[in-house]
Protein backbone atom coordinates (compact mmCIF):
# COMPACT_ATOMS: atom_id res chain seq x y z
CA UNK A 1 0.00 0.00 0.00
CA UNK A 2 1.31 3.71 -1.11
CA UNK A 3 -1.04 5.34 1.29
CA UNK A 4 0.21 6.16 4.98
CA UNK A 5 -1.08 3.96 7.54
CA UNK A 6 -1.80 6.64 9.50
CA UNK A 7 -2.12 10.92 8.75
CA UNK A 8 -0.95 13.73 10.64
CA UNK A 9 -1.18 17.00 10.07
CA UNK A 10 -1.57 20.41 12.13
CA UNK A 11 -3.42 23.10 11.50
CA UNK A 12 -4.50 25.73 13.96
CA UNK A 13 -2.51 24.22 16.53
CA UNK A 14 -4.65 21.19 16.44
CA UNK A 15 -3.03 18.01 15.20
CA UNK A 16 -4.90 15.39 13.49
CA UNK A 17 -3.97 11.93 13.54
CA UNK A 18 -6.29 9.72 11.09
CA UNK A 19 -6.03 6.18 10.83
CA UNK A 20 -5.66 5.32 7.28
CA UNK A 21 -7.04 1.77 6.81
CA UNK A 22 -10.45 1.74 6.04
CA UNK A 23 -10.43 -1.34 3.66
CA UNK A 24 -9.34 -3.11 7.12
CA UNK A 25 -11.42 -1.04 9.14
CA UNK A 26 -8.31 0.49 10.87
CA UNK A 27 -7.95 -2.55 13.19
CA UNK A 28 -4.55 -3.09 14.91
CA UNK A 29 -2.05 -4.16 12.01
CA UNK A 30 1.34 -3.54 12.70
CA UNK A 31 1.27 -0.54 10.38
CA UNK A 32 -0.95 1.24 11.89
CA UNK A 33 -0.04 0.68 15.28
CA UNK A 34 3.57 1.87 14.31
CA UNK A 35 2.11 4.85 12.51
CA UNK A 36 -0.12 5.67 15.48
CA UNK A 37 3.49 5.62 17.65
CA UNK A 38 5.28 7.78 15.22
CA UNK A 39 2.56 10.42 15.41
CA UNK A 40 2.62 10.76 19.05
CA UNK A 41 6.29 11.08 19.17
CA UNK A 42 5.54 14.06 16.83
CA UNK A 43 2.64 15.42 18.87
CA UNK A 44 5.26 14.97 22.19
CA UNK A 45 7.75 17.13 20.65
CA UNK A 46 5.88 20.15 19.00
CA UNK A 47 5.50 22.46 21.86
CA UNK A 48 2.83 24.65 19.82
CA UNK A 49 -0.02 22.14 19.72
CA UNK A 50 -2.81 22.59 21.95
CA UNK A 51 -5.02 19.64 21.27
CA UNK A 52 -5.15 16.81 19.40
CA UNK A 53 -8.04 15.12 17.50
CA UNK A 54 -7.35 11.20 16.47
CA UNK A 55 -9.97 9.70 14.18
CA UNK A 56 -10.27 7.25 11.30
CA UNK A 57 -10.77 7.25 7.93
CA UNK A 58 -14.29 5.11 5.98
CA UNK A 59 -16.52 3.74 8.75
CA UNK A 60 -15.17 2.66 11.51
CA UNK A 61 -12.99 4.58 14.07
CA UNK A 62 -10.43 1.31 14.56
CA UNK A 63 -11.95 -2.23 14.60
CA UNK A 64 -9.67 -3.14 17.25
CA UNK A 65 -7.07 -6.40 16.68
CA UNK A 66 -7.05 -7.58 13.41
CA UNK A 67 -7.63 -11.55 13.87
CA UNK A 68 -7.24 -12.51 10.29
CA UNK A 69 -3.65 -12.11 10.97
CA UNK A 70 -2.96 -12.49 14.42
CA UNK A 71 -3.96 -11.52 18.08
CA UNK A 72 -1.18 -10.83 20.14
CA UNK A 73 1.71 -8.47 18.44
CA UNK A 74 5.01 -10.73 18.13
CA UNK A 75 7.33 -7.84 15.83
CA UNK A 76 9.20 -7.42 18.46
CA UNK A 77 10.72 -10.84 18.58
CA UNK A 78 10.23 -14.65 19.68
CA UNK A 79 11.81 -13.81 22.92
CA UNK A 80 8.37 -12.36 24.04
CA UNK A 81 6.61 -14.05 26.83
CA UNK A 82 2.69 -14.29 25.73
CA UNK A 83 1.41 -11.45 27.87
CA UNK A 84 4.19 -9.33 26.84
CA UNK A 85 2.90 -9.62 23.50
CA UNK A 86 -0.20 -8.85 24.18
CA UNK A 87 0.86 -5.69 25.77
CA UNK A 88 2.96 -5.05 23.00
CA UNK A 89 -0.06 -4.72 20.93
CA UNK A 90 -1.76 -2.62 23.00
CA UNK A 91 1.29 -0.13 23.72
CA UNK A 92 1.43 2.26 20.82
CA UNK A 93 -2.17 3.11 21.49
CA UNK A 94 -1.77 3.55 25.30
CA UNK A 95 1.17 6.33 24.57
CA UNK A 96 -1.59 8.17 23.83
CA UNK A 97 -1.75 8.65 27.85
CA UNK A 98 1.74 10.47 27.38
CA UNK A 99 0.23 13.20 25.57
CA UNK A 100 0.36 16.40 28.20
CA UNK A 101 -2.53 18.36 25.93
CA UNK A 102 -6.03 17.04 25.80
CA UNK A 103 -7.08 14.36 23.50
CA UNK A 104 -10.05 14.57 21.35
CA UNK A 105 -11.55 11.47 20.04
CA UNK A 106 -13.54 12.18 16.85
CA UNK A 107 -14.97 8.65 16.56
CA UNK A 108 -16.18 8.42 13.09
CA UNK A 109 -17.13 5.22 12.98
CA UNK A 110 -17.13 1.68 14.70
CA UNK A 111 -14.80 1.34 17.75
CA UNK A 112 -14.62 -2.50 19.11
CA UNK A 113 -12.53 -4.29 21.56
CA UNK A 114 -9.11 -2.42 21.62
CA UNK A 115 -10.21 0.28 19.08
CA UNK A 116 -12.93 1.05 21.96
CA UNK A 117 -9.51 1.49 24.18
CA UNK A 118 -8.46 3.53 22.28
CA UNK A 119 -11.33 5.86 22.25
CA UNK A 120 -11.67 5.51 26.08
CA UNK A 121 -7.74 6.82 26.87
CA UNK A 122 -9.13 10.35 24.94
CA UNK A 123 -10.31 13.05 27.52
CA UNK A 124 -13.35 13.53 25.12
CA UNK A 125 -14.94 11.36 22.88
CA UNK A 126 -17.31 12.75 19.97
CA UNK A 127 -19.30 9.34 18.67
CA UNK A 128 -21.26 8.56 15.35
CA UNK A 129 -24.59 7.67 16.70
CA UNK A 130 -25.10 5.33 14.25
CA UNK A 131 -22.14 3.82 15.04
CA UNK A 132 -21.16 0.55 16.90
CA UNK A 133 -19.13 0.55 20.56
CA UNK A 134 -17.93 -1.88 22.86
CA UNK A 135 -15.77 -4.18 24.47
CA UNK A 136 -16.52 -7.71 22.83
CA UNK A 137 -13.58 -9.50 24.42
CA UNK A 138 -16.10 -12.46 26.58
CA UNK A 139 -18.06 -12.99 23.32
CA UNK A 140 -14.49 -14.07 21.47
CA UNK A 141 -13.26 -16.09 24.71
CA UNK A 142 -10.89 -13.29 25.34
CA UNK A 143 -10.22 -11.99 28.19
CA UNK A 144 -10.32 -7.92 27.73
CA UNK A 145 -7.58 -5.83 26.78
CA UNK A 146 -6.41 -1.97 26.55
CA UNK A 147 -6.79 -1.36 29.97
CA UNK A 148 -11.01 -2.15 29.64
CA UNK A 149 -11.90 -3.68 32.80
CA UNK A 150 -10.08 -0.41 34.49
CA UNK A 151 -11.65 2.09 32.50
CA UNK A 152 -15.19 1.40 31.63
CA UNK A 153 -15.99 0.99 35.49
CA UNK A 154 -14.52 4.46 36.03
CA UNK A 155 -15.95 6.19 33.50
CA UNK A 156 -19.90 4.35 33.35
CA UNK A 157 -19.81 3.49 37.23
CA UNK A 158 -19.04 0.59 38.37
CA UNK A 159 -22.69 -1.18 37.39
CA UNK A 160 -22.46 -0.33 33.65
CA UNK A 161 -19.11 -0.56 33.22
CA UNK A 162 -19.65 -4.38 35.01
CA UNK A 163 -22.72 -5.24 32.84
CA UNK A 164 -20.84 -4.26 29.49
CA UNK A 165 -17.34 -5.88 29.83
CA UNK A 166 -19.60 -9.39 31.07
CA UNK A 167 -21.77 -9.58 28.00
CA UNK A 168 -19.75 -7.65 25.71
CA UNK A 169 -22.65 -6.37 24.39
CA UNK A 170 -22.07 -3.55 21.74
CA UNK A 171 -24.19 -0.63 22.06
CA UNK A 172 -24.63 2.71 19.21
CA UNK A 173 -23.22 5.95 19.47
CA UNK A 174 -26.21 7.15 20.01
CA UNK A 175 -26.79 4.93 23.24
CA UNK A 176 -22.72 5.47 24.01
CA UNK A 177 -23.94 9.39 25.16
CA UNK A 178 -27.21 8.20 27.19
CA UNK A 179 -24.78 5.97 29.64
CA UNK A 180 -21.60 8.58 29.43
CA UNK A 181 -19.49 6.34 27.39
CA UNK A 182 -18.90 9.45 24.98
CA UNK A 183 -19.46 13.30 25.43
CA UNK A 184 -21.48 13.70 22.91
CA UNK A 185 -22.93 11.94 19.64
CA UNK A 186 -23.67 13.39 16.30
CA UNK A 187 -24.55 12.87 12.96
CA UNK A 188 -22.04 10.57 11.12
CA UNK A 189 -21.07 13.73 8.98
CA UNK A 190 -20.50 15.91 11.85
CA UNK A 191 -18.29 13.86 14.08
CA UNK A 192 -15.08 15.32 12.71
CA UNK A 193 -16.46 19.26 12.76
CA UNK A 194 -18.04 18.69 16.52
CA UNK A 195 -14.46 17.38 17.32
CA UNK A 196 -12.76 19.95 15.78
CA UNK A 197 -15.06 22.74 17.38
CA UNK A 198 -13.75 21.78 20.96
CA UNK A 199 -10.47 21.22 19.71
CA UNK A 200 -10.53 25.27 18.61
CA UNK A 201 -12.20 25.91 22.05
CA UNK A 202 -9.78 24.37 23.68
CA UNK A 203 -6.93 25.85 22.02
CA UNK A 204 -8.21 29.25 22.89
CA UNK A 205 -7.92 28.76 26.67
CA UNK A 206 -4.27 29.26 28.15
CA UNK A 207 -1.79 26.28 27.01
CA UNK A 208 -0.24 25.61 30.09
CA UNK A 209 -3.13 25.94 32.65
CA UNK A 210 -4.45 23.28 30.39
CA UNK A 211 -2.04 21.46 30.32
CA UNK A 212 -1.84 21.69 34.51
CA UNK A 213 -5.20 21.41 34.30
CA UNK A 214 -5.48 17.74 32.75
CA UNK A 215 -2.51 16.75 35.20
CA UNK A 216 -4.36 17.54 38.34
CA UNK A 217 -7.37 16.06 36.78
CA UNK A 218 -5.80 12.74 36.85
CA UNK A 219 -3.48 12.66 39.05
CA UNK A 220 -6.69 13.43 41.97
CA UNK A 221 -8.39 9.75 40.00
CA UNK A 222 -5.18 8.15 40.40
CA UNK A 223 -5.67 7.28 36.81
CA UNK A 224 -3.01 4.28 35.72
CA UNK A 225 -4.58 2.52 32.94
CA UNK A 226 -1.12 1.10 31.90
CA UNK A 227 -0.49 -0.65 34.76
CA UNK A 228 -4.26 -2.34 34.73
CA UNK A 229 -2.99 -2.84 31.12
CA UNK A 230 -0.34 -4.70 31.89
CA UNK A 231 -2.17 -7.04 34.62
CA UNK A 232 -5.09 -7.36 31.60
CA UNK A 233 -1.94 -9.05 29.22
CA UNK A 234 -1.69 -11.78 31.28
CA UNK A 235 -5.28 -12.74 31.40
CA UNK A 236 -5.61 -11.95 27.97
CA UNK A 237 -2.65 -14.44 26.83
CA UNK A 238 -4.00 -17.19 28.89
CA UNK A 239 -7.33 -17.10 27.13
CA UNK A 240 -6.34 -16.69 24.36
CA UNK A 241 -4.55 -20.76 24.62
CA UNK A 242 -7.84 -21.80 25.43
CA UNK A 243 -10.45 -23.88 22.66
CA UNK A 244 -13.04 -21.30 23.25
CA UNK A 245 -11.08 -18.37 22.32
CA UNK A 246 -9.97 -20.05 18.71
CA UNK A 247 -14.23 -21.40 18.88
CA UNK A 248 -14.94 -17.24 19.58
CA UNK A 249 -12.42 -16.61 16.52
CA UNK A 250 -13.11 -18.50 14.03
CA UNK A 251 -17.47 -17.67 14.60
CA UNK A 252 -16.28 -13.53 14.54
CA UNK A 253 -14.72 -14.63 11.23
CA UNK A 254 -17.64 -16.95 9.91
CA UNK A 255 -19.91 -14.24 11.34
CA UNK A 256 -22.07 -16.97 13.40
CA UNK A 257 -22.38 -17.71 16.80
CA UNK A 258 -20.14 -19.12 19.34
CA UNK A 259 -20.46 -22.50 20.52
CA UNK A 260 -18.43 -21.88 23.93
CA UNK A 261 -17.48 -25.63 25.81
CA UNK A 262 -15.45 -23.93 29.03
CA UNK A 263 -12.64 -25.64 27.99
Amino acid sequence: MSDPAVLYEVKEQIARITLNRPENRNSMTEDVLEGLRAAIEEVKRDADLRCVVITGSGRSFCAGADFRSQVQRDADGPQLLPNERSFAMYAPFLSVLDIEIPVIGALNGHAIGGGLGLALVCDVRVANREAKYGANFVRLGLHPGMATTYLLPRLLGVPRGVELLLTGRIVTGAEAAEIGLVNHAVAPDQVLERSLEIAREVATAAPIAVRWTKHSIYRGLGWDPRTAAEHEAHAQSRTIETEDSREGIQALLEKRPAEFKNR
